[in-house]
This record gives C-alpha cells, sequence and structure tokens, in this order.
C-alpha cells in the first residue's frame, strides 16, 4: 500500500509539473508568433508592439476564440483531428482513457496546435486534480491508521537525542566536505612551453682590447655566425584557490657574444649545453586581495617579482639584445633562492620589495643564503594615467667577487688580480627609474636611466657606473599582433674608479697596473626589430644591431649583427 501511495503521489506531481510546463511552453510560443507578426506590421517601434499590441491582440483572440462549448471525451479516437502519428497521441491517450479529465471542442476536434487561454487550463486542472484525488483516495483508504500515528509520534519521541546527534553529525560532514572541495589540490597541472630558434652573424671584430688576462684577441675568425636554441617548460600546480606552485625547465645552447665583450648578450641566450636545468621552483600565493608572496630556490629574481613599466618585456617576442629588455639594475644578482612581496596599497600605486641569493644553496665561504651574492631590492611602480606607466628603484648588492651578475657592460668592477689570485668583492648600492609613455594605440615612448655606486668593504674607495636606454615601440605594426621597435642606449659603463691600486677594472684591462680611473670610450648601441606574428603561437622576428666602441674602448671597430629568431609559444 505504501509503495502504491508513493507511486500515486509521484505521478500526480508528475502530472501537475507537465501540465504546467505545457502551459508556459505553449503560452510562450503563442506570444512569440503574435509578436512576430505585429512586428512584421508594425516595425518602426518594436519594444511598443509588444507591450501595447501584441499581448492585447492576444487576449482579444483568445477570448474569441474559447468561447466555444467544450465536451469530456472517453477515447481519443473521438478526436478526429489527433492521428497516432503525432509526437504527443500516447500523452494524451492515457490522460483521455486513463484519468478521463481531457475535454474536447464541437466537431470532435482537440485543437493541439494553438495556444490555451486561461479557463481552459482551469477546467482540464481541475478534471485532472478531481479524477486523481478519486484515484488516491480509493488506494489508501485506511492506510494509515490513528494507532500508527500515535506510534510514530512516540517513536520521534523515546530517539529525539539519537536523531539530533544524527543531525549534527551530518551537518559536520557536510561542512568538512564543502572546506576539502574549496582547498582540494588540483588534480591537473597547467603546462605552457616556448621554444626560440635564433640565427645570428655579426662582422669582425678587431679591437685592440685585452682580456683581464693581458692577451690580445689574435683569433677573430672576421665573420661569426652561430645558432642560439632556447627551450622552456613551465609547470603551474594550483595548490589552493589562491596559491600555485610554479617549476620552470630550461635547456639550452649556443652564444654569439664576442670574447672581448658581453655587449651583444641576446635575451635568449643562456647556454646550458642543451642540459635540462631547473629555472624556476617557487611558490606563490595571493594572501589577501592586494598583497602577494612568493617564496622558492630557483627564479626569485626582479626580472620575475617585480612588474615591469615596459608592456613587450619579453625574451620570446620583445626585443632582441639582453641590454633592451630592461635596466641592467633590474637584473642585479641574478637570484635564485629567496623571498619576494608585492603590495597593491593604492589603485595606482604598488611596492614590490625582494631579497635574494645568487647560490642559497651552496654552504661553501662567500656562498650560500646570506654569505655570498645576495640582492636586496625594492620597487615604486606608479601609473598617474592609463597610458603612463613609472617605476623607481633601488637595489643593494653584495658580490662576493665583484661581478654585478648583470651580464651586460660593465658588470665586473673589480679586476681578478694575479698577485692575490682573485676578485676583491663589493658592496652595492644602484639607483634607477623607467618610464613609458603609450602615445597613441599604435606608438610608445619608453625611457630608463641606472647609476651605481659600489666599494670594497672596509677599503676606501669607490667605482661608479651609469647606463640608459630611450625606445620606441610599435603595436600591430602594419597588422594586428605585430610589433616594430628601435632602441638606443648605452650599457652599464665604469665613469670613475678610485678603489684601491690592483681593483681597477679599465686600467688593469689596458695593462696598468689597476691604477685609478674610468673607462676612455663610451659604447652606444642601436637596435631595431620588427616581429611578424604568422599564427597566434608562431613569430618571426628579423633585426638588427650595431654597437659603436664596444668595451667602451675608442679604438675597438664597430660590430654589426643580423639576427632572424623564430619563436614557437603553447
Amino acid at each position: 500500500m505504501k509503495a502504491i501511495f508513493i507511486h500515486n503521489n509521484f505521478r500526480f506531481w508528475l502530472l501537475i509539473s507537465f501540465l504546467v510546463a505545457g502551459f508556459n511552453s505553449v503560452s510562450e510560443k503563442a506570444l512569440a508568433q503574435d509578436y512576430t507578426s505585429n512586428e512584421a506590421a508594425e516595425s518602426k517601434n518594436l519594444i511598443t508592439n509588444y507591450q501595447d499590441k501584441s499581448v492585447t491582440s492576444l487576449a482579444e483572440n483568445s477570448v474569441q476564440e474559447n468561447t466555444e462549448p467544450m465536451a469530456q471525451v472517453t477515447s481519443v479516437s473521438q478526436l478526429n483531428d489527433v492521428q497516432p502519428t503525432d509526437w504527443a497521441f500516447a500523452a494524451l491517450q492515457s490522460l483521455v482513457e486513463r484519468y478521463n479529465c481531457i475535454a474536447g471542442y464541437p466537431n470532435n476536434q482537440f485543437r493541439g496546435d494553438r495556444a490555451v487561454s486561461r479557463y481552459e487550463f482551469a477546467a482540464g486542472m481541475n478534471a485532472c486534480l478531481d479524477r486523481i484525488n478519486e484515484i488516491i483516495a480509493s488506494s489508501t483508504a485506511e492506510l494509515v491508521t490513528r494507532e500508527d500515528l500515535a506510534t510514530i509520534q512516540r517513536l520521534q519521541t523515546e530517539y529525539g537525542s539519537e536523531l539530533a546527534t544524527l543531525r549534527g553529525r551530518v551537518d559536520n560532514l557536510e561542512a568538512r566536505n564543502a572546506e576539502l572541495q574549496a582547498n582540494q589540490f588540483s588534480p591537473t597541472t597547467k603546462l605552457n612551453g616556448l621554444l626560440i630558434v635564433g640565427i645570428q652573424g655579426r662582422t669582425s671584430n678587431r679591437a685592440d682590447v685585452k682580456p683581464r688576462d693581458g692577451i690580445k684577441d689574435t683569433d677573430d675568425p672576421g665573420i661569426n655566425t652561430n645558432i642560439v636554441t632556447f627551450s622552456y617548460l613551465g609547470l603551474t600546480s594550483q595548490l589552493t584557490p589562491r596559491s600555485f606552485l610554479f617549476t620552470g625547465l630550461l635547456a639550452a645552447d649556443g652564444s654569439s657574444k664576442p670574447r672581448l665583450s658581453n655587449d651583444v648578450g641576446l635575451s635568449y641566450e643562456y647556454p646550458t649545453n642543451n642540459k635540462l636545468t631547473i629555472t624556476d621552483l617557487n611558490y606563490r600565493w595571493l594572501i589577501t586581495d592586494k598583497l602577494a608572496l612568493m617564496v622558492g630556490t630557483e627564479g626569485v629574481n626582479m626580472s620575475n617579482a617585480f612588474r615591469g613599466p615596459n608592456r613587450v618585456e619579453s625574451a620570446a617576442t620583445g626585443p632582441l639584445s639582453l641590454f633592451a629588455q630592461r635596466n641592467p639594475i633590474l637584473n642585479t644578482g641574478f637570484g635564485h633562492g629567496g623571498i619576494a612581496l608585492d603590495w597593491q596599497f593604492a589603485k595606482r600605486a604598488s611596492l614590490q620589495a625582494l631579497y635574494t641569493s645568487y647560490t642559497p644553496g651552496n654552504p661553501t665561504q662567500r656562498n650560500g643564503l646570506f654569505d655570498g651574492n645576495t640582492t636586496t631590492a625594492v620597487q615604486l611602480l606608479l601609473t598617474p594615467i592609463d597610458t603612463v606607466d613609472l617605476s623607481l628603484y633601488y637595489v643593494n648588492n653584495y658580490a662576493s667577487d665583484g661581478c654585478l651578475l648583470t651580464f651586460v657592460g660593465d658588470e665586473c668592477l673589480t679586476a681578478n688580480n694575479p698577485s692575490i689570485g682573485k676578485s676583491a668583492p663589493l658592496q652595492t648600492n644602484a639607483y634607477g627609474a623607467t618610464v613609458n609613455w603609450q602615445i597613441s594605440p599604435r606608438v610608445t615612448l619608453g625611457a630608463w636611466g641606472g647609476y651605481t655606486k659600489s666599494n670594497i668593504p672596509g677599503q676606501s674607495g669607490h667605482v661608479e657606473t651609469t647606463n640608459y636606454m630611450v625606445f620606441l615601440n610599435f603595436p600591430d605594426l602594419f597588422a594586428k599582433g605585430n610589433l616594430g621597435g628601435i632602441y638606443v642606449g648605452q650599457p652599464p659603463k665604469i665613469t670613475s674608479s678610485s678603489l684601491p691600486v690592483g681593483n681597477n677594472v679599465p686600467d688593469f684591462i689596458n695593462t696598468g697596473l689597476g691604477r685609478s680611473g674610468g673607462q676612455p670610450g663610451t659604447t652606444t648601441q642601436i637596435e631595431a626589430f620588427y616581429r611578424f606574428r604568422v599564427t597566434d603561437n608562431i613569430s618571426i622576428t628579423p633585426g638588427i644591431i650595431h654597437i659603436i666602441e664596444p668595451g667602451h674602448t675608442p679604438d675597438s671597430d664597430p660590430i654589426t649583427i643580423g639576427i632572424l629568431r623564430s619563436t614557437f609559444a603553447f
């Protein structure tokens, strides 16, 4: 009996749902048809036609059509406009012959292809409800007695505490399940990749420039053509909705640098002899909506942690040379492991800070997280208006071997003195600024400048360097997704040095004893490139770099480099 009761109730609600859904869908169809006809007739004001005329017309038509009397039918065969091939034939047959609650119009018509009026719906609904009530009453007579109800109430009272305990346990399980779903580890890790192949050819450099061992370069090949390859895979593993672990794997080969200068280092040079190297292993956490944290053993450096104002900064699709990527001061220390913070303290202002080490996992002398080449830096990034970005930054670096590790221009500021067999350590304070102005959607003007002042701890004297760059970018040049660029600047140059004798780089290179003084010449780099987007994943970038007085040496020959870089990213 209980099964019959549940089954009949289920059929009852199913029938009600069917009737209501049918009423809504048919009415909406009628509204749409009537609206379409009025729209064709009076298309000048669609909203007015629909609100003021369509609804009125529909109501008038319904009143006129639905005033004919209806009669109960006992078999679907009595309806001469309903065929066994109709899609709703089975439903009509069940309602007529099983529930006896369908009425037809005169002339034995059902008129199933037109909208139902509210009167018709009410009449049909009432007939079906009456019939269903009869079925339920006949099926459930004497199903539940007063004694049964009394027994149920007594059991509820006796087991009230157990039921309350069970309810609490279920609520607790639901809460824990919701927490697990919100903080579960992502079962997938997103993968992105990058492949760069660059072909470079440069002119000869028969400069009378001496390397640090004092031996002239007598084996210059005249023309140097080479290939540089760069392969990178990045894996992003979502730990929580607000944090993820980032891992980067790199394998590269080839170099375009001349023997006596690193002025022509390219942005995608990272020679590992094609050995797979971990370049990124760090955890990133959005602590609040305005504060983010980065901590890790690899890839914690300013190029990753500081947001840059140069909006096309990219080794894969931006400028070709390493110098044109960003201010070399922002490469200082070439950090691996450490910690960084990014705080968006205002709508148009943010502050980034970082502490990193070049060899955090090496415990030997002049290495490690605190004793080796370490860098502390802070940047203030401002966007006073939508088209202007301005960043001001300060960097403090301790270099145990006297090299700032920027790999651009004069980055080793103390000489490898043969008398002591090593370079002296340096403490450096660096200052810089970068501005980027989007003059129009297709023209951007930018510039940066930098200054460093370094000294040997515990000794008198210091060494100073300067650098600058001015650039123009042309987004969507000739076609959407393409980019043109012109960059002119001076790589870091030792302008003066009063370090103790034996430590001055310019004098030592020029066969001196390392006495005070700066570089005698000034290097100027001119770079132009055009990135052509072949597809969303492939781009080709031809370009040229011309370097005047490489190595900041006045008698050195200029260097011209032709480059063709192809990039595939996914």
